[in-house]
């Protein structure tokens, strides 16, 4: 039922057969897709009366997300298959449980928040589950995906929210989306705080506070609509339990680097299935060089599976898991990289040119070194967690 509410008594089991026959269908028409600029929103309906949309809301309110140890595998599942059928789609799809993830990771507030807290993920959740989509425009032109160089600043308003202010990118399913997750300094405040942004039926001119100032033209992912914008005093609701902005995400962090390994893992695990398909049957016909690179290419997957299989388990511990999920996320984003330069490789010449999709694929996953936290700021933490 696009649009209204997908409290249902749909189960994992349901929402990953609904998803993968969606996904299924992209496939079949990915020549065309992958040509594509934007997004389609009744595709993102029907994922929603798919039951996707319950990827962000908690078990205990009829949702999928039981806890970050619990759920992390089952919601990665769900994207990997998305994935498959359309990079674009569930890259922009994977932002919904990553976000929410701020919330539901973090259930124990302190007690002078912990009422207002709960109200807030009662709140969130419920727009989940009544068929909003929840993104993010959290990176800043020059801050290098440091939250912590945000130029953002959100003040007080008489109504007791805030105000936001500030040039912000890579807003992955502008126009899909209606709730954005941002960050801002708030006045008065040494350290930035996370705010969420309602942004339905918002218009990009500037009348309302957002203006869109650099329409998404990528290289990859070409159809997440990862628009920039700029905001002027546009009203945001900040997070109920303030401040500790760096513990919120801390928490979800292993969850969302495992989620967004999960959408490239698909894209690469579909370009070896498409390359076995294209080579059946000559693959003992191609010079020594292709061989070699055939098998290196498969390794490189089998490697990628492997280490996306241990950020898993890490998050499955029940234990801090932010080293090995970010030594995992890292390490899989160097593989894609690796897999598809071997596969156009092997392909030949006609992956430049637009009617194969291995070109696509190949700007795709490098994505996954660019999403948060980026190359740069991964191997700062890495280093740092290192000499700790």
């Amino acid at each position: 039922m696009a649009g209204g509410s997908t409290r249902s008594a749909f189960d994992a089991a349901a929402v990953l057969d609904r998803v993968r026959g969606i996904a299924e269908r992209f496939a079949a028409d990915r020549h065309d897709r992958q040509r594509r600029e934007g997004l389609a929103r009744e595709e993102f309906d029907e994922l929603a009366d798919a039951g996707f949309l319950l990827t962000g809301v908690p078990r205990s309110s009829g949702g999928l997300f039981e806890s970050v140890a619990a759920s992390t595998r089952t919601i990665g599942e769900i994207l990997g298959a998305l994935a498959a059928g359309d990079a674009s789609v569930a890259l922009v799809a994977s932002m919904h449980p990553a976000v929410l993830s701020f919330w539901h990771a973090n259930p124990g507030a302190p007690a002078q928040h912990a009422g207002a807290w709960r109200e807030q993920i009662d709140h969130v959740s419920r727009m989940a589950a009544d068929g909003c989509w929840f993104g993010t425009i959290t990176s800043e032109p020059g801050s290098g995906g440091d939250v912590a160089r945000t130029a953002a600043a959100a003040e007080p308003a008489p109504d007791g929210g805030w105000r936001l202010s500030g040039r912000k990118h890579f807003g992955s399913g502008s126009g899909i989306t209606s709730f954005m997750l941002t960050t801002a300094r708030p006045d008065g405040e040494p350290n930035p705080d996370w705010f969420l942004l309602d942004v339905r039926d918002v218009p990009w001119d500037g009348s309302r506070g957002m203006t869109i100032v650099a329409p998404w033209d990528g290289h990859g992912m070409p159809a997440t609509q990862s628009h920039g914008m700029a905001f002027a005093s546009f009203p945001a609701m900040r997070m109920a339990w303030p401040g500790d902005w760096r513990g919120k995400a801390d928490a979800a962090g292993p969850f969302v680097a495992s989620v967004f390994t999960a959408v490239i893992l698909g894209v690469v695990e579909a370009a070896i299935a498409t390359a076995r398909e294209g080579l059946a049957g000559r693959v003992g016909s191609l010079r020594p060089y292709e061989q070699v690179e055939w098998v290196n290419a498969q390794q490189d997957a089998w490697l990628m599976r492997q280490a996306y299989e241990g950020m898993l388990r890490a998050v499955e511990t029940g234990k801090d898991a932010r080293r090995e999920t970010l030594l995992g996320k890292t390490a899989a984003a160097r593989l894609a990289e690796d897999c598809m330069r071997r596969l156009t490789r092997i392909m030949g010449g006609g992956t430049f040119a637009r009617h194969s999709p291995f070109g696509f694929w190949f700007e795709d996953v490098r994505a996954l070194g660019l999403l948060r936290p980026p190359w740069g700021l991964a191997y700062d933490a890495l280093i740092a967690a290192a000499d700790a």
